[in-house]
């Protein structure tokens, strides 16, 4: 009786002929797919490369020190950032960024497209897609506070017991760059902080008085 009252309870049960498909297939593909994980499927040979990761640790095992084959990094030329005064006051200047060719350029045929000293304004034809916030080795806290994730932060010439870009980058998490002398003539940059952000075509640069008391910076 109990056997029976079980069959007429599976048997009106919709799900037990879906399952009991399930269960035939899987009882079919296992069989297959066990013999796919371990088949060889024509000739095969060992790989003869030398493992890629294993040859890279195997080279810079052998790179020489660099302190000890260039000496200490804050001596390094291409550490070294350009010079900024410090902003005492919040102000905002206008600069257009005209580059002018220094020689002439021509089409492959010879033919002159533009001659040496011509004079144009980048931001007509391009976008600079993030700002740029400089300051001295002693703001980058504020700079680390008012940087939108895109941003870019440059390090103007600190003083000497400030730490070099790697290491502060290295500290905070987040990528510094060194403030160039050719930057800072292409900007008109004077003066630290500063934030510079394209509106139309020019630059907007956003002198911040780190002196005084503290308020807030446009985001």
């Amino acid at each position: 009786m109990v056997a029976s009252s079980l069959h007429r309870h599976f048997a009106r049960c919709p799900l037990l002929p879906l399952l009991a498909a399930v269960a035939t297939t899987m009882g079919m593909l296992t069989p297959s797919m066990g013999m796919a994980a371990t088949s060889k499927i024509g000739r095969t040979w060992p790989i003869a490369e030398t493992d890629a990761l294993s040859e890279i640790e195997g080279r810079a095992a052998h790179v020489p020190d660099m302190k000890s084959a260039f000496g200490q990094r804050e001596n390094w030329s291409a550490m070294k950032a350009a010079t900024l005064g410090i902003a005492r006051a919040d102000r905002n200047r206008t600069v257009v960024p005209f580059y002018t060719l220094d020689q002439d350029i021509r089409l492959p045929d010879g033919k002159l497209l533009y001659a040496r000293g011509y004079s144009f304004n980048p931001l007509v034809y391009v976008s600079l897609p993030q700002r740029l916030i400089v300051v001295h080795p002693r703001d980058l806290a504020w700079a680390l506070r008012t940087a939108r994730p895109a941003d870019f932060i440059l390090l103007a010439a600190g003083g000497p017991g400030d730490a070099d870009a790697i290491t502060l980058g290295e500290r905070h998490g987040r990528a510094l760059f060194l403030l160039e002398e050719r930057v800072k003539a292409r900007l008109g940059l004077t003066v630290a902080p500063v934030i510079v952000s394209q509106t139309g075509q020019k630059l907007v640069l956003t002198e911040v008085d780190r002196s005084g008391p503290k308020r807030s910076t446009p985001r």
